[in-house]
């Protein structure tokens, strides 16, 4: 049985995956303001952004009650929520949605939390499988310079403490994000990641990435999508 289920809509579903701190969401965000420019009504969606069980999670995080079983539901009902009433909605409008982050991150962060391997993909058995779906590979050190040299303090979840990997918050960070690198790579072949070198240059990586989208779904956009009404810039973002 395929472990998502097919997209049947007019519109397309284009992901990027990876680390924190492999530049994908500079990517994406690049790709749908080309995609735009051409004409193309994109839709937009993040990882845990449901207004549904936005306070939840934050008072969950706040104050640390979640176990990698709950922060692994909590995730799955935000991405249930976004799928029903954004992305699958705009799929059947025939826009092309550009997730940052999907059904992925969980298959590989619940699992580094120590959930089942098998009970997270069947939890997530309900999501549209994307048109293409990119992995951004950067060595853990390049990822890890980039993000601790860009923030003022990294959050208790995200560098995995709740694991007691180490007391120290940066070595544990680093130490949760090797384990997702480990996961993101032991998958790659087998989601069918176009796997895009994030160590190249900005403009390199862009241009591997629309060279894909070009081969891969050109008919589709010249003439199956949706495409912005003359005055509509359209960029329309999800805030779930």
């Amino acid at each position: 049985m395929p472990l998502l289920a097919p997209n049947r809509y007019k519109g397309k579903l284009i992901v990027v995956e990876g680390i924190d701190g492999s530049g994908k969401s500079t990517q994406l965000t690049l790709l749908s303001h080309w995609l735009r420019g051409k004409g193309i009504a994109v839709a937009f969606s993040e990882w845990n952004s449901s207004p549904l069980v936005r306070e939840t999670t934050r008072r969950g995080k706040k104050k640390q009650m979640f176990t990698p079983t709950t922060f692994s539901l909590i995730h799955a009902t935000d991405f249930a929520d976004r799928l029903e009433r954004y992305i699958t909605p705009m799929l059947k409008a025939g826009a092309v949605v550009c997730a940052d982050r999907y059904a992925y991150t969980a298959f590989a962060r619940d699992t580094v939390r120590g959930v089942s391997r098998r009970w997270v993909r069947n939890l997530y058995r309900f999501a549209v499988r994307p048109n293409l779906a990119f992995y951004f590979r950067v060595p853990l050190d390049v990822a890890l310079g980039r993000i601790l040299g860009g923030r003022a303090q990294i959050k208790y979840y995200e560098a995995g403490m709740d694991l007691g990997l180490s007391r120290n918050i940066e070595e544990s960070f680093r130490l949760f994000q090797g384990r997702i690198l480990e996961e993101y790579e032991s998958m790659a072949a087998e989601m069918g990641f176009h796997v895009i070198d994030a160590t190249g240059s900005i403009e390199q990586q862009q241009r591997q990435m629309r060279d894909i989208v070009l081969r891969e779904l050109g008919d589709s956009l010249r003439t199956g999508v949706l495409r912005i009404r003359e005055g509509d810039d359209g960029a329309d973002k999800t805030s779930a």
